[in-house]
């Protein structure tokens, strides 16, 4: 898997057995440089691959840009006088564009470990995204829901063999087609790696889609669903007193614990139907 995945020789012990020395796998982590037009803008800490997606969709997430066209350019850069270690990304934007990101105040310093922390108004994000969910009519039916842990599971190929890395998916809510998957070895990372994706795609705004994540639904990931216009955000674990609280806010449809056909729903229940069941309701009373 190329920088994805790294080789290491390591011990493996079980208390009252024989200690066995084999290789192993592990998730890469290297840092990326986000450059605009030359200017230092971020630094984050990812599993290399797929990098344009990564830092196009942290643009999008931040309200730097709103569309692909905006985007004029992008590629990897050695830094002054050293090797091409392909950890420097370099973004052209347009003069517009460009000129919001130069005028940005806020350090963006990311780890793997808590994406971009201190946002502290929901009020400031919702004035800031471009897209408005109150006008997006997606509902979605828990059966569907309930499948898509074990289709995010199914892609995750270096995961697989690190153990190591988080995932992030985009489905499409009308037909249930899996339209990308993205690990990384931080969570927000992966989800910026699928909206970047889905503003390639023309896919953002990012309506009739479900965002899938593998861990849990941080505030972090609620914002950068709702910057992207996707609908509804559903996650493996549990989300946070804040990503409930923007949820409720700005419209989007937040389910947590999704795991072996049951789920909580903590926002927009009117994105979630149960239809199925009252199906099967409907049958079953039929054939009393």
């Amino acid at each position: 898997m190329g920088r994805i995945t790294a080789r290491r020789r390591v011990a493996r012990y079980t208390v009252g057995e024989r200690i066995s020395v084999r290789d192993d796998h592990l998730a890469v982590e290297e840092p990326l440089e986000i450059r605009i037009g030359g200017s230092p803008l971020t630094m984050t800490m990812r599993t290399p691959g797929d990098d344009v997606e990564l830092a196009t969709g942290f643009l999008l997430s931040e309200g730097i840009v709103t569309s692909a066209e905006q985007v004029r350019a992008a590629m990897h850069c050695a830094p002054d006088g050293e090797e091409n270690t392909y950890n420097v990304l370099d973004v052209t934007l347009d003069p517009v564009r460009a000129a919001v990101a130069a005028d940005l105040t806020r350090a963006f310093t990311t780890t793997s470990a808590c994406g971009l922390c201190g946002k502290s108004s929901i009020d400031a994000i919702r004035a800031t995204s471009a897209f408005d969910l109150s006008n997006d009519d997606t509902v979605v039916d828990a059966e569907f829901i309930a499948t898509l842990p074990v289709r995010l599971r199914g892609g995750q190929s270096a995961f697989e063999k690190t153990g190591g890395l988080h995932a992030a998916a985009l489905f499409d809510a009308a037909t249930g087609e899996l339209l990308v998957l993205r690990e990384d070895v931080g969570r927000h990372n992966a989800v910026d790696k699928v909206i970047g994706w889905a503003l390639a795609a023309g896919r953002v705004a990012g309506s009739g889609l479900v965002l899938m994540v593998s861990g849990r639904a941080s505030f972090e990931l609620a914002q950068k669903a709702f910057m992207a216009g996707i609908p509804l955000l559903a996650a493996v674990s549990a989300p946070s007193s804040l990503a409930v609280e923007m949820a409720e806010d700005v419209g989007l449809g937040l389910v947590g614990f999704v795991r072996d056909n049951r789920m909580v729903v903590y926002a927009g229940a009117e994105r979630v139907t149960n239809e199925s069941a009252a199906q099967q309701r409907a049958v079953k009373a039929r054939t009393a």
